[in-house]
């Protein structure tokens, strides 16, 4: 297997690092903004190539042709996906393409007042982001039906893991309890993200399919509960009407769901490593102490 990954970021890596458990004879290469962090990562095996979304990378268009398995996780422009338009001929030469995967979300069902959805739910994205997620997802979609290869497209929900928690917004400062009666939310611990692009990759899976948590649940629960866990006080209550809020947190908020992950659970006969927000901040506990 030789692996592409557009955009190496947090959930990328996870997938990364789980391929490379899985295929011990597996190749990774992928896209960083900064010649920093590329210089990091090549200290780690990783063939690293700077790529911003805005102009075609200098460096990776021969590991884009020499790519079997192809991860796509750099969000969409107003002028589309940056890999679509800027390395398509790339990825049209590429002859041993096997298998192709967008990272999307789950902001592109927008708001349904609480109720359970699953992938026949229509999309009625509540902001322009989600608006480019839904064009993006059937770009890929045209693309791989052009190309005759599967595609897995994975909606994530809210992810979170070591390093990107309510630990590390409480231990800043940062973490509030703003509570907006009825609202909840599912998330996905980063590493269930890993195992299923992992085993999606193996099984060459095809079709679009919801990543998200076993229990949506308010989101001032979790911040409570890792208080706990942290043994500090939680911070105060908040209610949404009173919140101050960026025009980007408060977007969040007009999505209410809650997103079913059946059909991912069954195309690969799983469960979640880490299936509510209890589990997942348990892990993440251990691993800080």
């Amino acid at each position: 297997m030789k692996a592409f990954f557009f955009g190496l970021g947090f959930s990328s890596l996870a997938a990364l690092a789980q391929l490379r458990r899985c295929q011990q004879t597996v190749n990774v290469e992928g896209t960083v903004r900064t010649t920093e962090k590329a210089l990091r990562l090549k200290q780690e095996g990783i063939g690293a190539h700077v790529f911003d979304g805005t102009r075609p990378g200098d460096t990776l268009g021969e590991a884009v042709r020499a790519a079997s398995h192809v991860v796509f996780s750099i969000a969409p422009g107003a002028e589309g996906d940056p890999a679509l338009q800027h390395h398509r001929a790339d990825l049209d030469a590429a002859d041993n393409l096997q298998w192709l995967c967008y990272y999307s979300t789950v902001g592109v069902y927008g708001d349904f007042g609480g109720e359970w959805i699953d992938e026949r739910a229509p999309l009625v994205p509540r902001n322009e982001r989600s608006d480019r997620r839904v064009l993006a997802e059937q770009a890929w979609r045209d693309y791989a039906r052009e190309r005759g290869v599967p595609l897995t497209i994975l909606r994530l929900a809210g992810i979170y893991g070591p390093g990107r928690s309510t630990f590390d917004k409480l231990g800043d400062g940062t973490a509030r309890r703003i509570v907006k009666p009825g609202q909840v939310f599912n998330r996905i611990h980063v590493d269930d993200i890993g195992r299923v692009t992992a085993l999606a990759a193996e099984a060459r899976l095809d079709g679009t399919f919801n990543l998200a948590d076993d229990e949506p649940a308010p989101p001032q629960d979790l911040v409570t509960h890792a208080a706990e866990m942290m043994g500090v006080e939680p911070p105060p209550a908040i209610a949404f009407d009173q919140a101050e809020m960026t025009p980007m947190q408060r977007s969040f908020y007009a999505d209410n769901k809650r997103v079913s992950n059946r059909a991912i659970k069954e195309a690969l006969g799983i469960e979640l490593l880490y299936p509510n927000y209890r589990a997942g901040l348990a892990q993440i506990w251990e691993a800080r102490r």
